[in-house]
């Protein structure tokens, strides 16, 4: 995944995401609530911009949607230790709830690495949903204050998104990248193809 000699512009950019991870952390410590928040914020945005290229200049691979998915969650990590630092209260106040969502997500991402050995990188229209709305809200809560409205939407996503997850876990044999979702995974050639070849070794 770390070949760099064979990165294109879009793994670039999904990678500033895993580089800027320990600078963030770094403004963490310093408690630079508001630098931190702004160098965020471009870490969110190069999530947009490497999909964008890798399709629209064809250059979408396996590596580059790995480098994409790892990126994706360094930074949701990153924001939560920053939301976690900066507003203490708010998270203590509702660690139930966190915790809720929480729970399904590492149990998503421990029956990956056992069946794949390595993350998802299905890129579901609901994985992209709940990336964009857990954005908003960690966003807006560190440059402003947390929002409640914001926040009960940012947990059903991701509770909708990572059972998602889950049910496509299951239904792939093997890793896959970029699958829209359910309805998608049932009529897709990848999961067919292994399931004729079960049924003619049989």
């Amino acid at each position: 995944m770390f070949t760099f000699k064979n990165f294109n512009i879009a793994d670039w950019f999904s990678f500033y995401r895993i580089f800027a991870a320990p600078f963030l952390l770094v403004l963490i410590w310093l408690d630079c609530r508001l630098m931190f928040t702004w160098f965020l914020l471009i870490s969110y945005v190069t999530d947009a911009i490497d999909g964008f290229l890798a399709r629209k200049l064809k250059i979408t691979s396996s590596r580059g949607s790995q480098l994409d998915s790892f990126g994706d969650q360094i930074t949701l990590v990153i924001g939560l230790i920053g939301l976690l630092y900066f507003e203490t209260a708010f998270i203590t106040t509702n660690l139930i709830l966190i915790g809720i969502v929480l729970t399904p997500y590492l149990f998503q991402m421990i029956i990956a690495y056992l069946k794949y050995g390595k993350a998802t990188a299905f890129h579901t229209y609901f994985a992209k949903l709940s990336a964009v709305v857990q954005s908003v809200f960690i966003l807006y809560s560190l440059f402003f204050s947390p929002n409640y409205t914001l926040f009960y939407i940012m947990i059903g996503v991701g509770l909708i998104e990572t059972i998602e997850e889950i049910t496509l876990i299951f239904i792939y044999d093997h890793w896959v990248s970029d699958v829209k979702g359910i309805y998608w995974a049932l009529n897709d050639k990848r999961r067919l193809k292994k399931n004729c070849k079960k049924e003619q070794d049989a």
